[in-house]
C-alpha cells in the first residue's frame, strides 16, 4: 500500500445536513453527542436542522465542521481503514488534522475552535473587513495588485494560496474593493466577493491570534502520531511547542495550500483522502498536482470506495 495523506477541509465546506447520509451510524451519533456535551448545545440539531441559521456563523461553523470531519474519520477507523502517514488541513482543517494525529483530544478541539471562531469575529468589527477570491491570475500578479491597492490605513493581503490561478485576498473592505476592480482590469477570469466579514489569515487577525495564544496554553497537546502540515509554514511538524506556535501563526499568515500539496507529492505521497464534508480540497488538489489520486468521504458509499482504493493502491 502506497503512503497516503488525510486532508481535512476548512470553513466553506459546511452545509446543512452534511452528515445526513451517515444517519443511524453509531460512531457518528456518538461523536455528535460528544461534541454536544463539550459545547452545551445540540450539535446534531445544528447540523441537521440549523433552525436558527447558526451554521453560517463562524463560532458555530468551526466546531460543526470539525465534528463532521472527525465523525467521518472515526467511521473510517471502525471500518478497518489504515492510518495515513501524514495529515494536513486547510485553515480550520489544521485542527481536525491535529485531532486525527492524536495531538489534541476531540473534546478540547471542539471547544478550542468555538473559541477561535468567537475570537475571529470579535477581532475586526463587522463591515470593516472582507475577503474575495481572484481566479485566473498568477500569484505574483495578485500580490502586486494587493500592494498597489493598499494604503497606509487600508490594506489587503493574499490570504489563501488555494491552487494555481485561485488566490483568496482579505483585508480592509475598501482596499479589497479597490483590489477587486484592479484584478478585473488586469484580466482576472472571475472576481468573487466571499460571504464572510472576518479577514482571515491577515495581520488584522492579530487580536484573535493573541487570544488563541493564551487559550492554547490551557490545552494539553500531545506528540502527534504522524507529521501534521502547518498552513503558515507549509512544512510537517511533530514538535509540541512548534504546533502551538503554528496554530497562532496561521491566523495572521496566509494558507500555503498549493505549496503544501506540491511538497507532499515531492515527498512521495501519491494518494489522499479528503476526510470530511464536501469535495473542495479534492478539486484543489487536482488543480495543483494531477498525479495525486484523491478520494472523498461525503457519504458512507464514497468513504468505503476511498477505503477500497487505498487498500488496492488505486482510488
Amino acid at each position: 500500500m502506497a503512503e497516503f495523506v488525510f486532508l481535512f477541509p476548512g470553513q466553506g465546506s459546511q452545509s446543512k445536513g452534511m452528515l445526513d447520509a451517515f444517519d443511524g451510524i453509531d460512531v457518528v451519533r456518538q461523536t455528535l453527542e460528544e461534541a454536544s456535551d463539550a459545547l452545551g448545545y445540540d450539535m446534531a440539531a445544528l447540523i441537521h436542522d440549523d433552525a436558527d441559521d447558526k451554521l453560517g456563523q463562524t463560532e458555530f461553523t468551526q466546531p460543526a465542521l470539525l465534528t463532521a470531519s472527525i465523525a467521518t474519520l472515526r467511521l473510517w477507523r471502525e471500518l478497518g481503514g489504515p492510518e495515513a502517514g501524514q495529515v494536513a488541513g486547510h485553515s480550520l482543517g489544521e485542527y481536525s488534522a491535529l485531532v486525527a494525529a492524536g495531538a489534541i483530544d476531540f473534546t478540547d478541539a471542539v471547544q478550542l475552535v468555538a473559541f477561535r471562531g468567537r475570537a475571529m469575529t470579535e477581532a475586526v468589527p463587522a463591515g470593516v473587513g472582507s475577503m474575495a477570491a481572484i481566479l485566473g491570475l498568477a500569484d505574483d500578479v495578485v500580490e502586486e495588485l494587493c500592494q498597489s491597492a493598499s494604503s497606509d490605513h487600508e490594506k489587503v493581503w493574499a490570504a489563501n494560496y488555494n491552487c494555481p490561478g485561485q488566490l483568496v485576498v482579505a483585508g480592509h473592505a475598501a482596499a479589497v474593493e479597490r483590489m477587486m476592480a484592479d484584478a478585473k482590469a488586469a484580466g482576472a477570469r472571475r472576481v468573487l466577493p466571499l460571504a464572510v466579514s472576518a479577514p482571515s489569515h491577515t495581520p488584522l487577525m492579530q487580536p484573535a491570534a493573541d487570544a488563541m495564544a493564551v487559550q492554547l496554553q490551557e490545552i494539553n497537546i500531545h506528540m502527534p502520531a504522524c507529521p501534521v502540515w502547518g498552513n503558515a509554514s507549509a512544512t510537517p511538524e511533530q514538535d509540541i511547542t512548534n504546533i502551538r506556535a503554528a496554530l497562532v501563526a496561521q491566523l495572521v499568515s496566509p494558507v500555503r495550500w498549493t505549496e503544501t500539496v506540491q511538497k507532499l507529492v515531492g515527498s512521495g505521497v501519491t494518494q489522499a483522502v479528503e476526510m470530511g464534508p464536501g469535495k473542495v480540497l479534492s478539486g484543489l488538489v487536482k488543480r495543483i498536482e494531477r498525479t495525486m489520486l484523491v478520494g472523498c468521504s461525503v457519504n458512507p458509499e464514497q468513504l468505503e470506495s476511498s477505503l477500497a482504493g487505498i487498500r488496492g493502491d488505486k482510488i
